[in-house]
């Protein structure tokens, strides 16, 4: 129950709804357990001493206590689902609100099918129990207890002959619990990794068609849906041997009752009636114990679910406000590293960053350039606290960034990712989206200094066009556009731009470039940029090699060097482009 324990924040609150299930759960079971005193009254009382003007009575009395049963069983299960509704409402939330909160960290080794499942599947499964297992629990409790109480008062030796085989169906329950718990586990993981491969292949459709890989996808997916049908029937298996051996045991409480029970009447030490009464009664506790199974079942589904859900609010939120942070509206956009080294993981042999120091003056533009794999993005990602560096200070307008509020230095901090992402809304709600107050005069600023105006509103229904999932219906320049657009209108004291025209024409870039000139004054701004085109105006390009900077200055300066990483890299995109044109050249002159 330790699962339970941790998770009673979430259904503690609204305790008031099972109190209440419970209450009227009393109610239905007394009048269950009255049934057979009702009938071994009709049977002694009625039928064998000839009172049959009692059978009106007998039967209304009877009527009457169905229309409460009634009554008292429907306010026991809506009550009891409103238990498990407001819990799991709850419970739903949190879990979101803490995915929103998780460092990067997390995500780069969480699956989206797996956090998917999590939220779904876990959080009904969890529901379910709190819903109707901890109602069931109870109520095998009660009338176990009461149906027991009555067959004692009937007689003892009868009950206790009837009871003697309880202790063995007890141990197989218990027994079956110790198996089934993991079994659901495995489940619970299976069907994870089963959703997170549907969603990895939607999500990637058009590589697997353009690859032609429909078959090896379409195996994969069959070996995935295989386990999880393996543990199906691992379950099953385990089902299927124990629940014959429970309901084996319960006849045989039957057979001695009816032997024995038999016995007692021939010899006049037991009433037909009570007989009657017995036989129901036995009933009454058999099946609870053999139903026991389905709720322990229940109970460990949603135990496993629990476990599952205490994974992700369990999970450490790193990067978080010191006890008082700063909070500011505007920041100057002063940024320094001293001696910054950082790493993705335990292995120090797989440094991102070693040593990294500079000094970005307020309104200079630092370009950023190296290799797949030099630190580039590394940089900028420390300065917005997307991760934390491991040694070393980075500091802005003074402070370190840890003193700041996350909330304030990134509303302050302008970011274009190299892959960007709109969201399945209005073109206007997805350029609004850091700044949802905006007016549609400073959206459509925005969208005119990013060069995305003049598409927008040759769309149908211009900035109120709704975007398909991931933007969907736009190409990739123009969904770029957007999100640059998304960036100016926060109006940012620091703005990175994450290799931002990668995904646009040359001649598109040339009129972002343009834009970003006006865009950029007065703000510190961070280029990463594979295209020396647009890190020639930086005040100050950072070469990056391995996670070190190897060479840093001006264009000019930088060129200076012979047989730098970057004149390396500048003869690539341009001396030897031009080498290559003017070969083409000749030959189709020839």
């Amino acid at each position: 129950m330790n699962t339970f324990s941790k998770l009673k924040q979430f259904y503690w609150p609204y305790k008031k709804y099972f109190i209440g299930s419970i209450f009227f759960l009393i109610f239905v079971t007394a009048i269950t357990v009255a049934y057979p005193i009702i009938l071994k009254i009709t049977i002694d009382d009625v039928i064998i001493s000839g009172n049959y003007d009692l059978v009106p009575y007998v039967a209304f009395g009877f009527i009457l206590l169905m229309v409460v049963k009634g009554v008292a069983t429907y306010f026991h299960q809506f009550m009891g689902d409103l238990f498990g509704i407001k819990t799991v409402y709850e419970l739903r939330n949190e879990l979101y609100k803490k995915l929103q909160y998780l460092p990067f960290r997390y995500y780069d080794n969480a699956k989206t099918g797996d956090l998917m499942s999590r939220l779904t599947a876990d959080v009904e499964g969890f529901r379910f129990f709190l819903s109707f297992g901890f109602a069931q629990l109870i109520n095998l409790v009660l009338i176990v207890s009461l149906s027991l109480g009555i067959m004692l008062y009937f007689s003892v030796p009868l009950a206790l002959v009837t009871m003697v085989s309880m202790p063995f169906l007890i141990v197989v329950v218990y027994r079956f619990d110790k198996k089934v718990h993991p079994a659901f586990k495995g489940i619970r993981k299976s069907f994870a990794r089963l959703t997170t491969k549907v969603q990895e292949n939607i999500s990637g459709m058009n590589t697997v068609k353009s690859l032609s890989r429909e078959d090896f996808e379409i195996e994969k997916f069959v070996d995935k849906n295989g386990d999880y049908k393996d543990n199906y029937i691992t379950t099953a298996g385990i089902w299927s041997k124990y629940f014959p051996l429970m309901e084996l045991i319960g006849q045989i409480c039957v057979v001695l009752l009816l032997g024995f029970g038999g016995f007692m009447v021939i010899n006049n030490q037991l009433a037909p009636g009570e007989l009657v009464a017995f036989f129901s009664l036995v009933w009454y506790i058999i099946g609870p114990l053999m139903n026991l199974g389905f709720i322990i079942n229940t109970f460990s589904q949603s135990k496993a679910s629990g476990e599952r859900l205490l994974e992700v609010l369990d999970e450490k939120e790193d990067i978080a406000n010191n006890e008082r942070p700063l909070s500011v509206e505007t920041l100057k956009g002063h940024v320094q590293f001293k001696g910054v080294t950082h790493t993705y993981n335990s292995n120090e042999n797989e440094v991102a960053l070693k040593d990294i120091s500079f000094n970005a003056e307020p309104g200079k533009v630092i370009g950023l350039i190296g290799a797949t794999g030099a630190g580039k993005t590394t940089i900028t990602q420390l300065i917005s606290r997307f991760y934390e560096a491991d040694h070393g200070e980075i500091l802005i307008d003074g402070q370190n960034i840890k003193n700041y509020s996350i909330t304030s230095l990134r509303k302050n901090i302008g970011v274009v990712l190299q892959e960007s992402f709109l969201f399945s809304s209005s073109i206007r709600d997805n350029i609004s989206y850091g700044a949802p107050n905006a007016s549609i005069e400073q959206i459509i600023d925005a969208a005119k200094r990013a060069d995305a105006h003049q598409f927008i509103m040759e769309l149908p229904d211009g900035y109120e066009t709704i975007l398909g999932e991931r933007g969907m219906g736009l190409s990739g320049g123009q969904k770029q556009r957007i999100a640059i657009a998304r960036s100016i209108l926060i109006d940012p004291s620091i703005l990175i731009l994450d290799d931002a025209t990668s995904a646009v024409d040359m001649e598109t870039e040339a009129k972002i470039q343009v834009a970003f000139l006006e865009v950029m004054k007065g703000r510190t701004t961070f280029i990463i940029a594979h295209r020396i085109s647009s890190l020639m105006h930086a005040d100050e390009i950072l070469v990056l090699e391995d996670g070190e900077i190897k060479e840093r200055g001006t264009h000019e300066q930088l060129l200076g060097n012979k047989i730098g990483i970057y004149r390396r890299i500048y003869n690539i995109q341009f001396k030897d482009r031009d080498t290559v044109f003017n070969v083409e050249s000749e030959k189709v002159s020839v």
